[in-house]
This record gives C-alpha cells, sequence and structure tokens, in this order.
C-alpha cells in the first residue's frame, strides 16, 4: 500500500473515467440529469493536472487533496459524494497502513458518504457498489475478485427502483437502467486493481 505509485493511479483512473465518459452520459440521460460523464471527467481531469503536487504529499494527504479538488470541480450530486469519500478515506488511514486497516479505513469513508448522501444500500446509488466492494476487500479477495465484485453489484442496480437521488423521481421508470454513480465506482476500482496489481 504505501509502495502504490500515486500519479499513476491518478492517471488511470482519469484516462478510465474518461474512456467511459460517453457511457456515463448516457446511462445518466436515462435517469438523470445526464451530465454524470462530462462531471467526472471533468473533476478527475482537474486532479490529473494536479497529479504532480498531489503525488508528492502524503498518502492521507494526498487523498484529501483529491477529494477537495472532486468537490469543486464535479459539480452535481456527484462532486460531494465522490469528494467526501477520497476527504474521509485520507482522515480514516491508519499511521502504519496495510490492506486489512486500509479495508476498515474504506468502510468509513463509505459511512461518510451514505452519511452525506442520506442513503443506504438498496436505493440504487453508489453505495450498492462501494459496500460489496468493501466487504470483498475485506475478507481478503484479490483484485480481480474485488473487480468482480464491483462489476457484479453494478449489475444489480439494473431491476432496482431509485429511492434516493434525482432517479427517485421517476418512480417505476428508474427500473432497468444501471445506476451511473454505481457503474462509476466500478469503473474506479478497475483502474486501481489493473495499476496497483499486487501491490494493492
Amino acid at each position: 500500500m504505501t509502495k502504490l505509485d500515486l500519479k499513476a493511479l491518478i492517471t488511470a483512473v482519469a484516462d478510465k473515467v474518461a474512456a467511459h465518459a460517453e457511457e456515463l452520459t448516457a446511462l445518466d440521460q436515462a435517469i438523470g440529469d445526464g451530465d454524470h460523464g462530462l462531471n467526472m471527467k471533468r473533476g478527475f481531469e482537474a486532479v490529473r493536472a494536479d497529479a504532480d503536487q498531489i503525488a508528492a504529499k502524503p498518502l492521507p494527504e494526498a487523498l484529501k487533496a483529491i477529494g477537495t479538488k472532486l468537490v469543486m470541480t464535479v459539480g452535481g450530486a456527484s462532486g460531494p459524494l465522490f469528494g467526501t469519500m477520497f476527504l474521509a478515506l485520507g482522515k480514516e488511514l491508519p499511521a502504519e497502513l496495510d490492506r486489512a486497516g486500509f479495508a476498515t479505513a474504506f468502510g468509513k469513508a463509505i459511512e461518510a458518504v451514505a452519511a452525506r448522501g442520506k442513503s443506504e444500500v438498496g436505493q440504487k446509488t453508489m453505495l450498492d457498489v462501494l459496500y460489496p466492494v468493501q466487504a470483498t476487500m475485506a475478507a481478503g479477495a484479490s483484485g480481480v475478485e474485488i473487480v468482480a465484485a464491483a462489476d457484479a453489484a453494478a449489475e444489480k442496480t439494473v431491476p432496482m427502483k431509485a429511492s434516493r437521488g434525482r432517479a427517485s423521481f421517476l418512480g417505476d421508470r428508474s427500473i432497468d437502467h444501471m445506476d451511473p454513480g454505481a457503474r462509476s465506482v466500478a469503473l474506479l476500482v478497475r483502474a486501481v486493481v489493473e495499476t496497483a496489481g499486487e501491490d494493492a
């Protein structure tokens, strides 16, 4: 964990979001404002632009810097939620960082996201991917298994009826569409695992 190349991770995540921005936009056009892909791309491009300065910081401070940047640049509902995840993760990381400690800190960061969004599992939000990913990570799963858990959890949002966020206004019409926030989390997880490999 402590040997991660943070600049490479930032670049990989920004590349992944940019490559899937149109997909995220299409998902959001179905059940939201239609701006999720553009907003996420803008936010992570802003993080990429500051990658050198961010990567030079200790990991907790770097994560807080990423969170702050996302809050300032993503916009919409996603900015505060994704920003909170990174801010809280930076705050909760233990001094002696290992995989178990990271999983615990990640769990606390997810709780912060839930509190910020006043939401819970089963409401067709990013939490429906975050919680399964954290549980899989805490169980000691491999990177491949964690990515598979993220993808499967995102797929499980398709038949859900949204009860939080803008999609909740659609009622039954939100069914049969993947939640764009959930898909974004799955993409971030994949980018991190693909880049970090055995160091994750």
